[in-house]
């Protein structure tokens, strides 16, 4: 239903508008063809483009939830998405971690199957006439592009870098649930013409990356099976989208996970709401659910013991947060009587925390209970546990590592141009 402005771009895949109604932002159209070598093979399969919408509106939905920046807004229709106005920079940012492909013809000795640690990250200038060049950082440095009114320069480069291997070990560590290698991924970035920050944009499909169904490559579900084939007739398509309908069936799955877990935050006193309160606030943005109880471990060390033997018998996975000031009794008696993880989170008072706190280090032998005194810290303590198991927790947390990162690559961008 939306009215549909003037065309902006079209590539092989798909075409771009304009949407009068939705000022800076555009319709992105799949195209139900598929291409290889820059086109020198090229054929029309039918519903690619649906598949393609499914697969990039899934992915870029997981990434934008996990917290990563993306130009996506929404997915409009079967075949068509609308996203942020970018204005595209002509880079195409590869991250690897096995070697294959046109990695090998281009260094030669490397064997395929050749892992890197970490990821290796490499650039291609977007240039069909040269068959997409690759580039140096300093070529990219030097060509002092400006998009959107930004210039790129070191701290933009580095920016996308550093984004690049973050959005391929969310995506890698996504696919494992579901016995899948990620082995290589090609991504893209725009500068948002309303806020002026690189945003990952354009689309991350069946066409974007490796991938191998319990890490063998006879399996490929990507479209290397495309571009493998030594003719094109109408069954090796249907073979094609057949691997195409396999990966977009599956794509829907990484929005979800089979992992539960949960946080319950013992306090010794009611008095501490508003410290518990905060450690349930920072597990919700890691999508964690949180209850609250009060109990004594001093006071009522039976009632105590009854509340963890509640939440050892549904078989949910927990981790217990003990908050309780003066003399912390609670964590180091929890940590004693449960195989569950305990973290203490003592909410210390300036009269007497420097003499209290010790109460929550100083523990019995055989106990295991660790301390942070920020409600944040202890969220985020029992988040790197769920992680281990549950993707969608571990996505979150790998984003929060890498906004964290770029703000303080901008924030020292910005003081030096004000000491300029």
């Amino acid at each position: 239903d939306l009215k549909l402005g003037k065309k902006v771009n079209e590539g092989k895949t798909k075409e771009v508008y304009e949407l009068p109604d939705m000022p800076g932002c555009v319709l992105m159209q799949s195209k139900d063809q598929i291409t290889a070598g820059n086109a020198a093979r090229k054929d029309r399969m039918e519903g690619k483009a649906a598949i393609s919408n499914t697969t990039t509106s899934c992915v870029f939905q997981l990434l934008q939830e996990a917290g990563i920046k993306t130009a996506f807004v929404r997915k409009q229709s079967d075949t068509a998405f609308i996203a942020a106005h970018c204005e595209m920079i002509p880079i195409e940012w590869v991250c690897r971690r096995i070697a294959t492909g046109s990695f090998l013809k281009r260094n030669p000795g490397v064997k395929e199957g050749y892992k890197f640690y970490p990821p290796k990250i490499e650039m291609f200038y977007k240039d069909d006439a040269n068959n997409d060049p690759q580039w140096s950082e300093e070529q990219l440095i030097e060509a002092k592009f400006c998009f959107g009114g930004l210039t790129i320069g070191q701290t933009e480069v580095d920016i996308m870098a550093r984004s690049t291997q973050a959005i391929f070990e969310i995506l890698e560590k996504s696919w494992q649930p579901q016995n899948c290698t990620l082995v290589d991924l090609k991504i893209e970035f725009g500068v948002n013409v309303l806020t002026k920050e690189i945003v990952l944009a354009d689309v991350i499909d069946n066409d974007s990356w490796r991938l191998w169904p319990s890490g063998d490559r006879s399996q490929q579900k990507d479209k290397q099976s495309y571009r493998d084939l030594k003719e094109v007739t109408p069954e090796a398509l249907q073979m094609v989208k057949r691997n195409f309908e396999w990966v977009a069936e599956r794509v829907e799955l990484l929005l979800k996970t089979k992992s539960q877990g949960r946080v319950v935050v013992l306090m010794g006193s009611p008095s501490d709401l508003s410290h518990c309160e905060k450690i349930k606030k920072a597990c919700a943005t890691f999508g964690i659910p949180c209850e609250l109880r009060v109990t004594s471990a001093h006071k009522g060390p039976d009632e105590t013991l009854r509340i963890k033997a509640e939440y050892e018998g549904d078989g949910i996975p927990t981790v217990f947060v003990a908050v309780a000031g003066r003399s912390n009794g609670l964590g180091p008696v929890m940590s004693g009587n449960t195989a569950y993880p305990v973290v203490n989170c003592p909410p210390l008072s300036a009269d007497w925390g420097t003499q209290d706190v010790w109460s929550s280090l100083r523990l019995p032998s055989g106990l295991g209970c660790p301390t942070t005194l920020s409600p944040e810290g202890a969220a985020q303590f029992a988040a790197q546990i769920f992680g281990l198991n549950n993707h969608l927790v571990w996505a979150k947390l790998r984003s929060n590592m890498l906004n964290t990162w770029i703000s303080l690559k901008q924030a020292d961008k910005k003081l030096r141009e004000c000491t300029l």
